[in-house]
């Protein structure tokens, strides 16, 4: 006879004995009144069993109880020693830091006093340096040995910086300066020739030198004589050929531009700003020409005849503009230079590759080095094109950004693929403790049945012994529902990791928003200044501008854009042709944008006379005709802004029913209607 069910939390009396009963009238039918008796007194001699081992229990927890009490006795008194311990070891500290904060305050002042004669060893000892130094110096430039003479006047230098405060030091500055000038002048031939000669390492070596003695703008001055002197040499030639004016300005046009891209090869390789030091080159070069451009310009006009002056000055401008423009060229390289040398950089950073969340942290600790290469980037273009490639440099910025956005999506890809294989491994693993009959609503019966299966698959005991179902029911139970749940919805719709996804999910929102903002910005500024062709041509172009990201084959920039949900969603019942394409989303958010915000603008106007009231008409049917050209349908509040700017101000009431309220009174009194 089986009595655990006793222990059940759940045990019912009648279905106990509906069980028994049933057992027995398949056993011995027709003895009901026998089986009950038998089982009446198993039930008695059981019960007899259970008083007499309470009673044991009883007797030996009250033979046990006045040793409880002494322990428990003894830990009391230890427990009160320790407390009394405590405050004799706190009263003890606090004696030791009553008593110690002089002795802390004599070793502060020890150590400060330290310092101080550390500082004045050092300092001893630079001047003591600047004195052997001082001697040695002139055997040393009798050696004619440039590097060593530079290195004993950097040594010099170093040691003055620690002589400020001494009565004599103007003096010694005056001495350096002219160490350093005997210096260049040893070596200013030798500089020339370096220059002529275009000689890397030697020109390498005047740079580190004249760097570490402060001089970089006297070593540049060299560089730029030589070579000025060259260029110009050039244009005395052709000043003095018989060319015309026009052919010797293209000639020497053409040596600059020679002269450019050979400078800027060698340069790279010497100085640290390359694309400064030619473009000061030039500068100068052009500014110390003879006869000077302005003389060769009013030479021309002067010799010619009047009806022919103004044909002669538009071939200068021609031959001058196919000058600027071929420069201008040249200097474009470096906006795709910085396009690839941003995307080399970021690619430097594993976010594409290896696991999940090896990816997740790499791209959290990039977002530092992003903002940082987007602002040197920034700051590279002020110094080379003084702000002017700006158009450049947001081309290579959004390059950056998009790879941003294509790593998110990747991200997502990769998380969708490893979760739907971390649920196929957990049920492939544990769903052999899920039985075909199971579900959540019987999960009693279900967990007997499964079990008697189990008994007859005669496997070893070992493997049937579930540790979970007998230690933690209320886990096993949750387990059999998430095994449930995997095979019903099955694996691809698992959701086994919603917090990450999801957070996942919100991080390529915010990438999509911050790119959102950037196309966004320029509209906005716009919209502020009230310039609508502008607006219109910017949006006209941004299709041109969107295609690239959706033509390429990109899976993980595409997902990304798909998932990342816009500002600005389609108004309730407009039709959605869009959501199909991801420019066409794009395009139509930010379209709904540049319209919400032209009629917040609107409505904040102070006052609208009817001249002022007409070119807004104009400007916003100038709009709606870009929508409709772009296929997009104009908002209903730009509409109604229209339809209120339209109404004749005796029809304006009639027409304001329908309409917004709060929309018709701002109008009406922007445009100083009663209403």
């Amino acid at each position: 006879m089986d009595f655990s069910k006793f222990l059940d939390e759940d045990f019912e009396v009648k279905e106990w004995v509906n069980g028994a009963f049933r057992v027995a009238q398949k056993e011995a039918p027709g003895k009901a009144d026998a089986h009950a008796a038998t089982l009446v007194m198993k039930l008695q001699l059981f019960i007899q069993e259970v008083n007499n081992a309470i009673e044991e229990s009883s007797i030996q927890a009250l033979q046990n109880m006045p040793r409880v009490l002494r322990d428990v006795e003894g830990l009391k008194q230890e427990a009160s020693f320790l407390k009394e311990q405590m405050v004799l070891v706190k009263e003890d500290i606090r004696k030791f830091e009553q008593d110690t904060v002089q002795s802390m305050q004599v070793l502060v002042a020890i150590d400060q006093v330290k310092s101080r004669m550390q500082l004045s060893a050092e300092a001893l000892q630079e001047a003591d340096k600047w004195s052997t130094l001082s001697a040695d110096i002139e055997e040393t430039f009798k050696t004619q040995d440039f590097a060593v003479i530079s290195s004993k006047l950097t040594s010099m230098q170093s040691s003055l910086a620690m002589l400020v405060d001494t009565p004599d030091y103007s003096d010694k500055c005056v001495y350096l300066e002219a160490l350093k000038n005997r210096l260049e002048a040893l070596a200013s031939t030798q500089i020339v020739s370096t220059f002529n000669s275009m000689a890397t390492d030697q020109a390498k070596l005047f740079v580190k030198v004249f760097s570490e003695m402060d001089r970089m703008p006297q070593l540049l001055a060299y560089y730029y004589k030589c070579h000025k002197a060259q260029l110009l040499s050039s244009w005395q030639e052709l000043a003095q050929s018989e060319l015309t004016v026009n052919q010797q300005l293209s000639e020497f046009y053409d040596n600059l531009l020679s002269a450019w891209h050979s400078q800027i090869h060698w340069t790279s390789q010497v100085f640290r700003r390359p694309y400064e030091v030619v473009t000061v080159l030039l500068i100068q070069t052009l500014g110390a020409m003879v006869p000077s451009v302005p003389v060769c310009v009013a030479s021309v006009l002067e010799h010619c005849e009047p009806e022919g002056r103004l044909e002669a000055l538009l071939e200068l401008h021609h031959t001058t503009a196919a000058f600027t423009h071929s420069l201008e060229a040249a200097v474009l390289p470096h906006l795709e230079l910085e396009e690839v040398n941003l995307l080399i950089q970021i690619s430097a950073v594993p976010l594409e590759h290896g696991e999940v969340m090896d990816c997740v942290q790499e791209l959290s600790q990039s977002v530092a080095k992003l903002f940082s290469l987007a602002g040197g980037a920034a700051e590279r273009c002020v110094r080379l094109t003084d702000g002017l490639a700006v158009r450049g440099l947001l081309h290579a910025l959004k390059a950056i950004f998009t790879k941003i956005i294509a790593t998110c999506g990747e991200l997502l890809r990769q998380f969708g693929a490893f979760e739907q294989q971390l649920s196929n491994k957990i049920l492939g693993t544990a769903g052999k403790y899920l039985s075909e009959s199971y579900s959540p609503r019987s999960l009693p019966s279900i967990q007997e049945v499964s079990l008697l299966d189990r008994k007859c698959s005669g496997r070893s005991p070992w493997q049937e012994y579930n540790y979970l179902q007998k230690g933690n029911a209320a886990e096993y139970n949750s387990v059999m529902e998430l095994l449930y749940s995997l095979k019903e919805k099955g694996t691809g719709a698992s959701s086994l990791l919603a917090e990450p996804r999801a957070a996942l999910t919100r991080l390529n929102q915010q990438a999509n928003r911050l790119a959102f903002d950037s196309v966004f910005l320029q509209i906005k500024h716009q919209i502020h200044l009230l310039h609508r062709t502008e607006i219109g041509q910017y949006i006209m172009s941004l299709p041109f501008h969107l295609e690239p990201f959706v033509t390429q084959e990109d899976p993980a920039l595409e997902l990304a854009l798909h998932a990342g949900k816009l500002p600005f969603p389609p108004e309730q019942g407009e039709d959605l042709p869009e959501l199909d394409n991801t420019a066409d989303y794009w395009l139509g958010s930010i379209a709904r944008a540049t319209m919400q915000t032209y009629c917040d603008t609107i409505l904040q106007v102070p006052n609208l006379h009817p001249r002022a009231t007409k070119q807004l008409i104009t400007d916003i049917e100038y709009l709606n005709n870009v929508m409709d050209a772009l296929g997009l349908q104009p908002s209903r509040s730009l509409q109604n802004i229209l339809t209120l700017l339209k109404a004749r101000p005796e029809d304006y009431r009639q027409t304001a029913k329908p309409l917004p309220r709060r929309m018709a009174s701002t109008l009406a009194a922007i445009r100083g209607l009663d209403y």
